[in-house]
């Protein structure tokens, strides 16, 4: 599969070129097997854990709705629901489930990218990794991988740098 084989790759490298990251949408990588985690999309990178942004989709609950998301993670850590609840303003947050993900970002758990979705989703951008000159994002299918930075997240999300884990800095 080329980059562009696939649609919801070809769907993230429209969104990145419109946003002007034509760097990033021309560094799409299709991986040689699926990296449906941090650890395996660093092995398959040769990069620390710690640059690839986890794109997490959550179920954020309100008193009056239920809302989607995006926490961009660093793969060195995981995000505390506790924590975004509170960063989002939510009552809570929860694990999203599958059709949930796929409904409001046209993706699949493995594979979502932080940007390519239907509507935009409120986005949390983890400050671990402010750290790295190069992050690494899915670019909408679990074999496929963008390079992009800190600063170009939160321009391309619209997003909140914020610290995500449990204890920040952890």
């Amino acid at each position: 599969m080329s980059s562009f084989d696939h649609p919801a790759i070809a769907k993230v490298a429209a969104a990145l070129a419109e946003a002007g990251l034509h760097d990033a949408a021309q560094g799409i990588r299709v991986l040689p097997a699926e990296a449906r985690t941090a650890a395996q999309a660093a092995e398959a990178l040769g990069v620390e854990v710690g640059a690839i942004a986890n794109s997490l989709i959550f179920r954020a609950v309100f008193p009056d709705r239920e809302a989607p998301l995006l926490a961009l993670t660093s793969g060195a850590h995981r995000a505390d629901t506790a924590t975004l609840a509170a960063l989002a303003g939510a009552t809570s947050v929860e694990k999203a489930s599958p059709a949930f993900v796929k409904e409001h970002t046209g993706q699949v758990i493995g594979g979502v990218a932080p940007t390519g979705h239907p509507s935009p989703v409120p986005t949390l951008v983890d400050t671990a990794l402010r750290r790295y000159e190069v992050v690494w994002a899915a670019a909408g299918h679990a074999k496929s991988v963008f390079p992009t930075t800190f600063d170009d997240l939160l321009a391309l999300t619209g997003g909140r740098a914020a610290d995500v884990a449990a204890e920040p800095g952890a």
